[in-house]
């Protein structure tokens, strides 16, 4: 009987094929796993594959480790031990199924510009870091792919989310047609599809995904060779674009039921209100402001933000156009304000029901339970309280103390229920009577507050007017996001009205930015001491 060692001996100079797979939930990353495993098993080769689970879906990927030794269609090579986890510098090949998560690879330093081929989708999905920013927190793309570009000897990245998209399958069959069509696997093509088709899941729609990122992959080393390079045209652009040529018999807006609102005299006056009392710069961002709270509140309150836009137009300074650009996307965006009527409307609506049973893939005879988790604070139901009752209501007593207690633990509503359906529809119609809650006094008030120094600060200082209107970046979400940010923003607007007259516009830029860089305010209170400014 031959030692292990001895029957290694006829493979003197091979090493194992190791392969990095860093996948979120719900993209395959385990049956793009089990398929090379496969693949490999059946074409005479060892394999094995282990996976580490991240934190979150989000915050951190789970990892999925392949290896593939030669030989064990031969009885004389004994079975190799294999490694469990990739090791820093010490792998061939990384599929990543999104961009942050090829930095990801990078960053941990699985990807080596002397060995490893990094294959990767181009598309976006933000990490919990850069959706809680109080400011822009987005990675620029174009750095991810300029990094990945450095760091590995052979870079292919294109849309793979579309694709897969297109083809009804998920990202994990492109994924295997790309690893395919790079050619760094000793197997054809045909042995890659025999595996998918054993596989017995989803099998024409994953053969279909499968070919576009072979096609795709083969383009892309075709073009650049064996140091492919991938340019920032990769980055799927989402463009907001505006229908210049839309005619005054149009709906300005269609909701999710693709009925057209039954207000076309009032938006067709709104529409011409746009055009014949703003600056043409203007229209664009205004248009798309009218849209945004016709469907938030109704036309009526669209015209309050005309309204609003004209007082400024009027006072400002020789008509500053950047100034009111600013002001009309910072105020549509302010007006329509995240309340609990407003998440309740969301989430009844039939495109997000449709995009649920689109995101896990169910056809219109299953049967989707959408479970709902929501929280909501006291704050938040007094505020959603006509003002009277939500002032009364917030004050301490003991309906205070029992309602309080009652909200501390969070409540699971299942959206696809009638009963759950039918709360949040009572909820969403509340909006009738949104102008007569409590959180729309407190909202109104601070807009106007606002307005009103943007208003006497135009005629002044234009640069520091538009310093003071885009400090509405500090106010977003709701719940403690909202409270922290409302804090940092009123402490702002305190300096403004104490140094009006003599307040630098790059003073209150380095507050803001000091603002938006710490939520707690750690950073703001410091910049505030170096500016000598309270």
């Amino acid at each position: 009987m031959k030692s292990p060692v001895n029957s290694f001996n006829k493979l003197p100079n091979i090493q194992p094929i190791k392969i990095a797979i860093l996948a979120m939930g719900g993209e395959g990353g385990g049956v793009l796993a089990d398929w090379i495993v496969n693949l490999g098993e059946k074409n005479g080769y060892f394999a094995q594959t282990t996976s580490v689970p991240g934190v979150a879906q989000r915050t951190g990927a789970t990892i999925y480790y392949v290896e593939l030794f030669p030989g064990s269609d031969d009885p004389e090579i004994a079975e190799p031990v294999l490694a469990l986890m990739p090791t820093v510098g010490d792998v061939d090949i990384v599929l990543a199924s999104e961009l942050m998560e090829a930095g990801r690879a990078v960053l941990r330093g699985f990807v080596t510009p002397d060995r490893t081929t990094l294959i990767a989708s181009a598309h976006r999905v933000f990490s919990m870091g850069e959706k809680s920013a109080m400011g822009d927190g987005r990675v620029d793309s174009r750095v991810l792919i300029r990094q990945s570009q450095q760091a590995a000897l052979r870079f292919v990245c294109f849309d793979m989310a579309l694709m897969a998209e297109k083809s009804g399958s998920v990202i994990s069959a492109v994924l295997f047609g790309a690893l395919c069509g790079t050619g760094v696997l000793p197997f054809s093509c045909f042995q890659f599809e025999e595996t998918i088709i054993k596989g017995k899941v989803g099998i024409k729609t994953s053969l279909q995904a499968f070919r576009l990122g072979l096609n795709r992959a083969q383009s892309e080393v075709g073009i650049a060779g064996s140091t492919l390079a991938t340019s920032a045209a990769n980055i799927p652009k989402r463009v907001l674009t505006y229908r210049h040529n839309r005619s005054p018999e149009q709906p300005l807006y269609q909701n999710s039921s693709n009925k057209s609102i039954s207000y076309k005299n009032t938006v067709n006056a709104l529409l011409l209100c746009i055009r014949q009392q703003l600056p043409s710069g203007v229209h664009d961002i205004a248009t798309e402001g009218v849209r945004r709270l016709i469907d938030y509140q109704d036309p009526a309150y669209a015209k309050l933000y005309l309204e609003r836009l004209q007082d400024l137009n009027n006072q400002a300074a020789e008509h500053d156009e950047r100034l009111l650009c600013e002001t009309a996307r910072y105020l549509a965006l302010w007006m329509a304000y995240e309340d609990t009527i407003r998440v309740a409307d969301l989430k009844i609506r039939a495109d997000r029901f449709n995009r649920v049973r689109k995101e896990v893939r169910g056809s219109r005879a299953q049967l989707i339970e959408i479970n709902e988790f929501m929280h909501p604070r006291m704050e938040e139901v007094c505020d959603t309280l006509p003002a009277s009752i939500g002032r009364w209501l917030s004050r301490s007593h003991f309906v205070n103390r029992m309602l309080a207690k009652l909200l501390s633990c969070g409540r699971v509503i299942t959206t696809s229920s009638i009963r759950g359906y039918l709360l949040l529809y009572t909820l969403a119609k509340w909006r009738r009577m949104r102008r007569h809650t409590l959180r729309f006094q407190h909202e109104t008030e601070r807009i106007e507050g606002w307005l009103q120094r943007i208003m006497v600060a135009a005629k002044r200082d234009p640069a520091l007017a538009l310093e003071i209107t885009q400090c509405q970046r500090l106010i977003k979400g709701y719940g403690e996001t909202h409270i922290r940010g409302l804090r940092n923003f009123q402490t702002l607007m305190e300096i403004v009205d104490h140094h009006l007259n003599h307040l630098p516009a790059a003073s209150l830029r380095q507050l803001r930015e000091a603002a938006l860089a710490d939520e707690h305010g750690n950073q703001l209170r410091e910049c505030q001491r170096h500016l000598s400014l309270y």
